[in-house]
């Protein structure tokens, strides 16, 4: 599983040289030319990505479903993550985001989901910052695994975290397209 830091990020933007302003108008133009349709599922982020994606003029294109799922209840029966994986490994897991992407492209027909889960406030386990995002197609899922706060300047606002996330779904989605 790939692991990525904020400062990863950073450097993932930078190297690609685009700006975290208006990555999503580079996602949407990049769906738009590929016909690909896309599908979120967010937790932690609450929203974030989809509100970024549908500011996007002309994101109905390529954008018809986004669900916020925050509580695990509504991650079980909206999205059919699997309560074994909610009570064993929790809802900050590789496999309960995998799960919340697949059941995203499941329920809305997209070529493309993504899925966000974290935590914002650190326990023993795990620690703030910790977030999964789940990747699913039509041939494979997978997670990334997102370390975030704390590695450029010891930010570790909620506000902070829930941006570099949809910053790194964002990219990933772009990476993914290419």
């Amino acid at each position: 599983m790939i692991t990525l830091t904020d400062t990863d990020v950073v450097r993932l933007l930078r190297k690609n040289n685009l700006n975290s302003d208006t990555l999503q108008e580079n996602v949407v133009a990049k769906l738009r030319e590929k016909g690909v349709k896309l599908a979120t599922a967010e937790s932690c982020t609450g929203g974030l990505l989809s509100e970024r994606i549908t500011a996007v003029s002309g994101a109905s294109d390529v954008f018809d479903f986004g669900v916020c799922t925050y509580a695990n209840e509504m991650k079980h029966k909206v999205l059919g993550v699997s309560n074994e994986t909610l009570s064993v490994l929790g809802a900050v897991s590789a496999e309960t985001a995998m799960q919340m992407a697949e059941g995203a492209r499941n329920v809305s027909g997209a070529d493309l989901a993504v899925s966000t889960t974290g935590i914002a406030g650190p326990t023993p386990e795990k620690p703030v910052g910790l977030v999964y995002c789940g990747i699913s197609t039509k041939d494979k899922s997978y997670a990334i695994k997102l370390m975030l706060g704390g590695s450029i300047n010891m930010v570790n606002s909620r506000g902070y975290i829930r941006k570099l996330t949809s910053d790194a779904v964002l990219l990933t989605i772009l990476s993914i397209l290419q």
